[in-house]
């Protein structure tokens, strides 16, 4: 294989199977997947609901470093473990998530792996795929909508338009719309007020979607959802604006995880797309309970760094869907180790192992918040090129250290075959049954002590700087009965930190809580920290500038 192919390349040579193929690895009959063309499919209410009885098998979470410029490669893994499993003899199914629109046009690009372990079609998962995204961000503007019709039309339930929570969303980086006043233009268009976006991946409906258990759980959820509060303070829900089974029948396919296939043909399902820094970052519940049932071993991973995408992945999914990983990858560089130990991107490539051993204590820190959690972590070395033996050992040499084990893994230039070594171990690693998984929290700990807890033991942070007015706002929701709610940090993912330029493992710093969000249909309390935004701007210089189609009618620039 060479090394020298593009993603897009190597993907559009990929040999795919018909989807109906794919899916009888799994036990899916034709009658049970509702394709969308010949490589991609959803797979049916009714075959899930059969599954049910079914023993779980087991289930590998792959997380990493803090991410860099240089590359970490989680997905990769992701997909190259699942390959390497499946090639040593387990039934091994892929569980991850839908790429946004606004990554892919703005600075990060695709979300589909890459080199030789990739999930495939790779274009059409990094764009509209089966449109999920779509009915997520109608069902979500169909609520604003009829919020602001209610209100239009006398406004029955008291509404008062100060304190409309419920926001609109759209999958893209616009900056320009992220606080707005909506309604002008005189009596025909309602009553002025202030309003705001955010994208799709942050929307209360995508994280509903993705911890719901069936459309029944989903409406229930739909209705639960606060869009806005009277005078007196008391909350009005979805179900009162009578928008959650409307909202449902958008989302009723949506609710149905896709099924495509890696390049190696063995099936993956790519299921919701929360980010991990402004959300709960974790691919469907429904989705991953579904491939328990149907494999031996779920290979599946959390959004961003350890500290963002697996802590909310123990303490939220975990939590409110009863699994119980039986063991996690970190994923970390060469690269970017050196860029934490303060190396340049443009220097990258000459041997410098002191570098190395600066850079480590960001992935020790990982480690350690791991083992916190009480499941057996093992550290996936993910291969360049420019790598030197010495490099790599330096790597292996720090994490014995730390009472844990790294593996070298060649599966973006080998697929399957590079990442043998490390499937061998996870499946001793899960057999051995030595996984005690434990929440950092408990349910009845008050919400600010939940979020000192994951400042304090996953941040290493001093203090939480909050003041009185969340304070006073997050005992509300206690004495309202949302005080068991796990809370979810959206913060920069870069760092431990909420300064994205403060690499390593730094201690002694401050989380400031810049607001507070409720999101009762979902179940959790989004804690909005330094300056993160929940719509995102594009960089100075948008990937889309670089995608096109060439003369054949292929797409250029998307990866």
């Amino acid at each position: 294989m060479s090394d020298f192919k593009t993603d897009i390349e190597i993907a559009r040579e990929a040999n795919k199977l018909p989807i109906q193929e794919i899916g009888a690895k799994l036990g899916m009959g034709p009658e049970h997947l509702v394709p969308y063309g010949h490589d991609k499919a959803k797979v049916s209410q009714e075959f899930i609901e059969s599954v049910q009885g079914n023993k779980n098998g087991k289930l590998i979470l792959v997380t990493a470093i803090n991410p860099t410029p240089a590359g970490e490669g989680k997905t990769t893994t992701t997909v190259g473990l699942g390959d390497g499993l499946n090639r040593i003899g387990k039934k091994t199914a892929i569980c991850i998530r839908e790429a946004s629109l606004g990554p892919c046009f703005g600075m990060k690009g695709g979300a589909a792996g890459g080199g030789y372990s990739q999930v495939v079609p790779m274009e059409d998962m990094n764009l509209h795929f089966t449109g999920d995204f779509h009915a997520i961000t109608s069902s979500h503007n169909l609520l604003s909508a009829m919020i602001d019709n209610h209100i239009y039309w006398g406004n029955a339930l008291e509404i008062d338009v100060r304190r409309v929570v419920w926001r609109r969303v759209m999958d893209m980086n616009d900056r320009a719309l992220r606080q707005i006043t909506a309604s002008l233009g005189g009596v025909a268009n309602g009553f002025p007020r202030e309003a705001g976006f955010d994208i799709t991946v942050a929307s209360e409906v995508m994280a509903i979607l993705c911890l719901a258990n069936d459309l029944d759980d989903l409406q229930r959820r739909l209705g639960d959802i606060i869009v806005a509060y009277r005078r007196d303070r008391s909350p009005v829900y979805c179900r009162d604006i009578n928008a959650d089974g409307a909202m449902t029948v958008l989302l009723q396919q949506a609710m149905q995880p896709n099924i495509v296939q890696t390049l190696e043909n063995n099936p993956a399902f790519v299921h919701g797309g929360p980010f991990a820094n402004i959300a709960h970052g974790c691919n469907s519940v429904i989705a991953t309970k579904t491939a328990l049932k149907v494999a031996d071993y779920v290979v599946t991973e959390a959004g961003f760094g350890a500290d963002l995408g697996a802590e909310k992945f123990f303490n939220i999914k975990c939590r409110k869907a009863g699994l119980a990983p039986d063991g996690v990858v970190i994923v970390a560089t060469v690269r970017a180790m050196k860029m934490n130990g303060g190396v340049a991107r443009a220097d990258l490539g000459p041997e410098n192992v002191q570098a190395v051993l600066d850079g480590c204590p960001n992935l020790g820190r990982h480690i350690e918040n791991i083992k916190k959690f009480g499941v057996p972590a093992v550290v996936a070395i993910n291969h360049f090129v420019t790598d030197t033996d010495d490099e790599v050992q330096a790597i292996k040499d720090f994490v014995e250290a730390q009472g844990s084990e790294a593996i070298l893994c060649k599966h973006w230039a080998k697929g399957s075959e590079g990442i043998e070594d490390l499937a061998k171990r996870m499946v001793e690693i899960a057999e051995a049954g030595t996984a005690q998984f434990t929440p950092l929290y408990p349910d009845d700990m008050s919400l600010f002590e939940k979020i000192e807890t994951v400042a304090k033991e996953i941040y290493r942070a001093d203090e939480v700087l909050a003041d009185k007015k969340i304070r006073d706002q997050l005992r509300q929701w206690e004495d309202a009965g949302y005080g068991n709610f796990p809370v979810c940090l959206a913060k920069t993912q870069y760092s431990f930190t909420t300064d994205p330029a403060v690499r390593g493992a730094p201690v002694g710093h401050s989380v400031p809580i810049r607001e507070v969000r409720l999101l009762a249909g979902a179940g959790f309390i989004v804690v909005v920290c330094g300056d993160i935004m929940t719509m995102p701007g594009l960089p100075k210089v948008p990937s889309a500038e670089m995608i096109c189609l060439d003369d054949k009618g292929d797409i250029q620039g998307l990866f």
